[in-house]
């Protein structure tokens, strides 16, 4: 049976569902139409979790104008999403007297752009902001922050479905059509689906739905980027994101992040991949991530602090015409009426996602009136973190719930009472990586060897699933094949 709706979204990643929650106040019947089984299993949840500054955005004024404006507003919106973050600020750095040139080139760009704060600083100052970074020049850039990519993307998500938001997995979009009646036809892997506005967020899918909307054809010039994990041993001795001068096309070479949480990111390395979805990990590229790391960050970029690695894909495409690179498109066509067309949003789309979803808005709004939605509200909550409280709020908590004096991750201190809340998410996300993206659990220095099997189990009680049938985040990934003690 197909399904009626004002809105689908395509594509439910932090583009995605952050226009599901601008639209969401709105009195609309909205879906999103996810291909994965979560809303962070792309690159929404494969990146550096850095709210940027809009310095590094270059010359394309969208990109530059939408970085500026969520990172702004971030504070508040942090705060009505519940999504730790901390204005850290971030130092761009460099060696010698050819990426001093280049810095104080970047510099002028940043006054031209109106980037708050920003100065230009020596060695001695470089320390004085982080003992622990080297440089001999810097930009000091006070309005970048660190945030968590994938907390955020729920986050978004949660709010939108909370006011009426329909969120639908495993629906990959595999054709469209213009009914008679203006409404389109949807058909997905599983389903049909009937909607009056189609807007594209799918990513780095975008170029399929573009292609079938009408829009145009791209083609995908994916880049591919890899990130070390550092033990929280090494996020006591970093306080700030360290950049390292950008190259002539204005790319930045792998940068050290400090993480909301304590752990420090190394990378990402930089490789054009084409058409290829390729999460691999090489020993090559984590060979490169050491030497450059240390470069910046002297003496703590250990491989004994190696904990994790993984793989962020970014959604670049390319005019097929020019061979240009499309970069950051919001499109809409009086000849394509009722849809929306997001097309090469990659860096910085985690800062820039509600001023883009705000833009969309005005989009749908050109073409018809809409109501507002008076109960929408924006104040979402997250599930309490056990280790982050006083130890009289955790006495306080485990007196109301006694599942909270029970640790399921002995590394994150995380609690059955935060699993179980993950477990019955409002999105109904049932994968053991969407617990895992919930509460930190597995994200210690085990990695999971102590607690994931326990959550698979409460995956198992609480849903009643069998336990053949548990997921770790995505369709064949099976956690058992066979019996286990």
């Amino acid at each position: 049976m197909e399904k009626l709706y004002d809105v689908a979204i395509i594509g439910g990643g932090v583009i995605g569902s952050a226009v599901a929650r601008e639209l969401s106040r709105y009195q609309l019947k909205i879906c999103v139409l996810e291909k994965e089984l979560d809303v962070c299993n792309g690159a929404s949840g494969r990146n550096t979790g850095l709210l940027h500054s809009g310095i590094l955005s270059g010359d394309h004024k969208l990109r530059t104008e939408c970085c500026l404006e969520g990172n702004a507003e971030f504070d508040q919106v942090a705060e009505e999403l519940d999504v730790p973050f901390r204005r850290s600020g971030k130092l761009i750095v460099g060696f010698g007297e050819e990426e001093k040139l280049c810095l104080e080139k970047l510099y002028e760009h940043g006054l031209q752009c109106k980037v708050p704060g920003i100065r230009m600083i020596g060695a001695d100052e470089i320390k004085k902001i982080e003992p622990n970074a080297d440089g001999e020049t810097a930009i000091y850039v006070p309005s970048a922050g660190i945030l968590c990519p994938y907390t955020y993307a729920i986050a978004l998500a949660e709010n939108a479905a909370q006011n009426g938001v329909h969120y639908h997995f495993d629906q990959e979009v595999t054709g469209i059509e213009k009914g008679a009646d203006g409404n389109y036809k949807i058909s997905t892997v599983k389903s049909h689906w009937t909607a009056r506005w189609v807007i594209n967020c799918a990513g780095l899918f975008a170029y399929r739905i573009s292609s079938m909307l009408g829009f145009g054809t791209y083609i995908p010039q994916r880049v591919k980027g890899e990130y070390e994990i550092l033990d929280k041993k090494a996020g006591k001795f970093l306080s700030i994101p360290i950049y390292p001068a950008p190259s002539e096309n204005g790319d930045c070479d792998i940068h050290i992040t400090p993480t909301v949480d304590g752990n420090v990111l190394v990378g990402p390395t930089l490789k054009e991949i084409g058409d290829e979805i390729d999460y691999s990990a090489t020993q090559e590229k984590i060979d490169e991530m050491m030497i450059q790391g240390a470069r910046l960050f002297p003496k703590h970029v250990k491989r004994e602090y190696f904990i994790r690695n993984y793989t962020g894909i970014f959604p670049y495409v390319v005019d097929p015409v020019t061979m240009q690179r499309v970069d950051f498109q919001i499109q809409s066509d009086p000849h394509i009426s009722h849809a929306v067309n997001l097309v090469g949003i990659s860096t910085p789309g985690l800062t820039s996602a509600l001023p883009i979803a705000r833009r969309v808005v005005v989009k749908v709004l050109e073409q018809e009136d809409l109501l507002p939605n008076p109960a929408f509200n924006p104040i979402r909550k997250g599930i309490i973190r056990f280790a982050d409280q006083t130890d009289e709020e955790k006495a306080r908590l485990i007196g109301e719930d006694p599942d909270y004096g029970e640790i399921y991750c002995r590394c994150e201190c995380v609690t059955k009472a935060e699993i179980k809340q993950a477990v019955h998410n409002i999105l109904g996300v049932s994968t053991v990586s969407g617990i895992k993206y919930r509460t930190r659990a597995t994200m210690g220095r085990c990695q999971g060897g102590y607690c994931e099997t326990r959550l698979t189990s409460m995956i198992e009680q609480e849903l009643h699933r069998d336990a053949k049938d548990i997921l770790l985040n995505q369709n064949g990934a099976y956690m058992f094949v066979g019996k286990v003690k």
